[in-house]
């Protein structure tokens, strides 16, 4: 006699699978929260590289050649 049986471990973690809910479809607005944080954190991180490209094209050019 196995010590696990296979078929009682498929049936209860395909219980498990069917069980769950779709929480994001349930929490919409938190959702698009994380998503407008989340671009406005990207445009955020942009606009520092942008800076900081800027300033080192600007250092560049005052170097003389």
């Amino acid at each position: 006699m196995p010590a696990i049986n296979t078929a009682i471990v498929a049936r209860d973690t395909l219980h498990q699978l069917a069980r769950r809910e779709n929480w994001a479809q349930k929490e919409a607005g938190v959702v698009v929260v994380f998503a407008i944080v989340f671009v406005v954190g990207v445009g955020l991180v942009s606009l520092w590289i942008s800076k900081c490209l800027k300033a080192r094209k600007a250092k560049k050019a005052a170097l003389p050649a």
